[in-house]
């Protein structure tokens, strides 16, 4: 299978590796790495700090980054456009500005058991400190977090839903119109975790109708450090800054302060221009490749590696049957051998993957294992590549000693 987009990718070329771990991190086309070096050569300057000609510069590819990303999910405004570190510091940034001030003792927060951690902890910690319930909505054995039980868990004392648009372990994609649809009954706000559903399809916020939506630059070819926060204006100027310094205020006295208007007064400090303009260009690249693209891609690959899985014997994978509702993932386990010793062995063949609990140790637990091992791929993956996980995957029993 031709791949006419791997050329863009410095990291391929001149190695024979199969990169299998793009849910964790996604590798870095040239056009996004030369964006930031750009950045730094010719207007590296403190965004809205300077009169003088780089800084502004610096702030109008800061500013026009934002314009970028709220047009890629379909945002009403780019004031609704909140720069952050990752998905993690953005869900941290809801749970304390919004949770702590707008749920008390006995209100419920509704998240599902395939959370990963950073949409978890959070909500952990709100009700922990506010002496509010955490309920869990659990998916059936395709995956599915099912009408039935939405209605069972969703109800008057909800004042939160906080669901990951896909699994990381799992790769379904969730109902989240539906839940937002549930959450507003019933006067929640609805929050979404689209750290794995942005690189792999169309986001739009306002057909979701999703009060906040979460998601990182590292997973959608873009850098390292520089994530989003999506909400709606209305419940961000409601909302007290997560965090307080330089930047985030109009005007300071000695005992109290003004803050800035949204999205500002929640990015304090200097800020990451470069990783802002590295995920504009990221952004750019990936409309390029095309969604459908890239769904076509995935599929085909998925496909692939699910229907060999059934060829070898003591595999497991965990998950959906359908190979279309996988997003890219595969998460499998092999009977008689440790996650990490799968993973340390396919690395001998030089095929990347992950082992261990993918920071979703609540959803291990309920699927009855401690770690799994995943696949992860991503539009420059090939059939190839497919074949060589599998080939890669059925030596790993004799590597082991076992003589099937």
């Amino acid at each position: 299978m031709d791949n006419k987009f791997l050329k863009d990718f410095p990291i391929f070329q001149g190695n024979d590796i199969v990169y299998f771990d793009n849910a964790a991190t996604t590798q870095r086309p040239k056009q996004v790495t030369e964006a930031i070096i750009d950045f730094y050569e010719k207007s590296n300057a403190n965004p809205m700090r300077g009169l003088y000609d780089w800084s502004i510069k610096a702030t109008e590819a800061y500013e026009e980054a934002r314009e970028v990303v709220c047009e890629f999910i379909n945002a009403q405004e780019s004031a609704e456009i909140v720069f952050t570190r990752n998905a993690t510091e953005s869900l941290n940034l809801v749970a304390y500005s919004y949770g702590l001030s707008n749920v008390k003792e006995g209100d419920e927060i509704v998240i599902s058991i395939m959370e990963h951690h950073s949409n978890m902890l959070p909500w952990q910690m709100v009700c922990e400190k506010n002496g509010a319930k955490l309920v869990y909505l659990e998916p059936d054995a395709e995956g599915i977090i099912t009408d039935e039980e939405i209605a069972a868990k969703i109800g008057p004392r909800t004042k939160i839903v906080s669901v990951g648009h896909t699994s990381n372990v799992l790769g379904i994609t969730n109902q989240v119109k539906k839940l937002a649809a549930a959450a507003h009954k019933v006067g929640a706000v609805m929050v979404a975790d689209g750290a794995q559903s942005t690189p792999h399809q169309k986001v739009d916020v306002k057909d979701l109708d999703v009060d906040f939506y979460a998601f990182s630059g590292h997973k959608l070819l873009g850098p390292m450090g520089i994530g989003v926060l999506y909400g709606k204006k209305k419940l961000l100027e409601e909302m007290q800054p997560f965090l307080y310094g330089g930047e985030m205020i109009d005007k300071v006295t000695r005992f109290d302060a003004i803050y800035a208007e949204v999205p500002h007064k929640f990015e304090a400090g200097t800020v990451n221009a470069a990783g802002a303009v590295g995920l504009k260009a990221a952004i750019e690249y990936v409309k390029k490749v095309g969604f459908d693209f890239i769904a076509e891609r995935e599929e085909s690959i998925v496909k692939r590696i699910m229907e060999g899985m059934k060829e070898i014997p003591y595999v497991t994978v965990y998950g959906n049957s359908d190979y279309k509702k996988h997003s890219g993932i595969i998460t499998f386990n092999i009977e008689g051998c440790h996650p990490h010793d799968v993973a340390d062995i396919m690395n001998e063949e030089h095929v990347d993957i992950r082992a261990g609990h993918h920071c979703a140790q609540p959803l291990m637990e309920f699927l009855g294992v401690s770690n799994t091992a995943r696949a992860s791929v991503y539009f420059y993956n090939t059939i190839e590549e497919a074949d060589r996980f599998l080939a890669a995957v059925a030596k790993v029993r004799g590597f082991m000693g076992y003589k099937d």
